[in-house]
């Protein structure tokens, strides 16, 4: 039987849970990833088990810390589902592959791709206005310097997920400001750009707090569950700011993942 101090650690905040809640956070982890479905069989519990180097008491704690979420479901006999009701977290953003080789900032549409979801977006605001002071010293333009902002709903298989909030330079990519956004994606029309704008790198940070009023409303929240709040500014190929997006998720529809390195 695998002993529980065999877990690999560097986890993110791994330390502060229970070993059984961190079990559970990556057999969530690896549905996510491999794109579960409702109804969908996970692995026996002895598989699981040496999969993560614990024992069968540990693993039955993580089971039913996510049965308790309504994210799996047992059958007598047949083991361990995923719930009918079950919907598939988002991840945070991470690096993928770019034309031409190299790194660029997978987006969110990325995403839905990727994993095949439904993409749907509401636009509650697109304009061109000045940039403030805070917005010029971010996004390395002179203030007053024309920015794109946008504020939309976004939706995957039709449940509400992110309330965002985009501002651009307007000067790196003109046509954002004539583009219909409900048809196309913000990361596509600045890979189209000329020259064209690549989102390398990013610097991101993630807080949890409560919803205010409208976010509680737009993203259907209607109990305690907390909002967290994604800020991320993202760099051109060239290493020039080109994007400042802050993104408030449900957080029961987001799940952040960092991997650390010393």
């Amino acid at each position: 039987m695998p002993s529980d101090n065999a877990l690999p650690q560097g986890l993110l905040g791994g330390d502060s849970l229970p070993l059984y809640s961190r079990i559970a956070g990556r057999l969530l982890d690896d549905i996510t990833a491999g794109g579960a479905r409702p109804g969908d069989r996970l692995p026996s519990e002895r598989l699981l088990a040496g999969r993560y180097g614990v024992s069968r008491v540990t693993l039955r704690s993580a089971l039913g810390e996510l049965a308790e979420r309504d994210i799996i479901e047992s059958a007598p006999a047949r083991g361990w589902f995923l719930a009918q009701g079950y919907e598939r977290a988002v991840p945070s953003p991470r690096p993928s592959a770019a034309p031409g080789g190299g790194q660029t900032v997978q987006g969110f549409a990325d995403y839905a791709e990727q994993y095949g979801f439904r993409l749907r977006d509401e636009v509650l605001e697109s304009r061109v206005r000045a940039a403030t002071v805070q917005e010029s010293e971010l996004l390395r333009v002179t203030p007053g310097a024309a920015l794109f902002e946008m504020r939309r709903l976004r939706f995957l298989d039709d449940i509400v997920v992110v309330l965002e909030h985009n501002r651009l330079p307007l000067g790196l990519c003109p046509q954002l400001a004539e583009t219909d956004f409900t048809k196309d994606t913000l990361f596509a029309s600045l890979r189209r750009a000329d020259p064209p704008q690549l989102p390398k790198v990013a610097d991101y940070s993630v807080e949890a707090r409560h919803p205010t009023e409208e976010e509680g409303r737009l993203l259907e929240i209607t109990d305690a569950t907390p909002v967290l709040v994604a800020t991320q500014l993202a760099f051109n190929q060239n290493g020039q700011p080109l994007e400042l997006t802050a993104a408030v998720f449900r957080g029961d529809r987001y799940h952040f993942r960092a991997s650390i390195t010393g």
